[in-house]
């Protein structure tokens, strides 16, 4: 059984912080998070500088996951938006992120190009068109403890009643884990715990459409995952933007919540490449 599986398995719900890089990605690890998510919106954010509105191309997003699989030991889920086409894409992306080093990946309902599930003017493909792209994920992942997790949009398009439907829909085609995207309220979270059969995924977004719940309230509700997907991200922005306007006002630097040299050599692990280094190096010609 994969790690991953063992986690979602254990009962209790799993919370999961988001990366867009690898150094994210090993201090989630280095704070004792089991698992970390590959967050589609933040690679675009971050390595591009653009919104979640689908410009991210695949070769983009699989180069993070290398990166970050080789950073950390931990399980890594794979936000991989509509699968990058139709079910052939489907096919060749779960192919190859699953080569990168993920341990589950996540394909959506939207139409292309897709749009944060948390902005407005989404749509949503055919559920039939959905389930071939599962049955394209399902087969093609070369180890059956890769997990395949569907996430629909619907809510936002047909509402509640036809994304609980979907979910289910997504789940009976071979999806492990399925994740209805932005309930309005906890009344709604409830609705989807009561109404969706499989392992779910509630995904929380600082300043987006879902409130946000405790983690022994999940618990009560059943669901498996808690995704954090840009938490470390907008805390990154906040303090990037704290210590650049002290430098740009001449403030104190002091006054900046910064990571010391020596944490920060710790975390890239700069005494293990010293080591490697030492072993080597040549001796000095006499």
């Amino acid at each position: 059984m994969s790690r991953l599986r063992e986690l979602i398995d254990s009962g209790r719900v799993l919370v999961v912080p988001g990366a867009a890089n690898a150094l994210t990605a090993r201090v989630i690890e280095d704070c004792g998070f089991p698992c970390v998510y590959v967050t589609g919106a933040g690679v675009a954010n971050t390595q591009l500088a653009v919104p979640d509105v689908g410009l991210l191309a695949f070769s983009e997003l699989a180069a993070q996951v290398s990166a970050i699989r080789t950073a950390v030991d931990v399980p890594l889920i794979v936000d991989a938006d509509t699968g990058f086409g139709g079910p052939l894409n489907v096919h060749r992306t779960v192919r190859e992120l699953e080569r990168a080093g993920a341990d589950a990946i996540q394909i959506e309902d939207q139409t292309f190009p897709k749009r944060c599930g948390h902005f407005e003017g989404k749509n949503v493909i055919a559920p039939a068109d959905m389930v071939a792209k599962v049955h394209a994920a399902v087969d093609a992942r070369a180890d059956d403890g890769t997990l395949i997790v569907a996430r629909t949009d619907a809510r936002a398009v047909n509402g509640l009643e036809d994304a609980c439907e979907r979910a289910n829909t997504y789940h009976e085609a071979g999806a492990d884990i399925v994740f209805v995207e932005a309930p309005r309220s906890e009344a709604e979270i409830e609705t989807v715990a009561a109404k969706v059969g499989a392992p779910q995924v509630v995904n929380f977004v600082v300043g987006g459409a879902t409130p946000l719940l405790s983690e022994q309230r999940l618990q009560e509700l059943g669901f498996a995952i808690a995704l954090h997907a840009n938490l470390p991200l907008l805390a990154g922005i906040e303090g990037m933007q704290h210590a650049l306007r002290l430098l740009r006002d001449g403030a104190p630097l002091s006054d900046a919540p910064l990571a010391t040299w020596e944490e920060r050599q710790r975390l890239v692990r700069r005494a293990e490449f010293e080591q490697l280094d030492s072993r080597f190096s040549t001796e000095e010609v006499r």
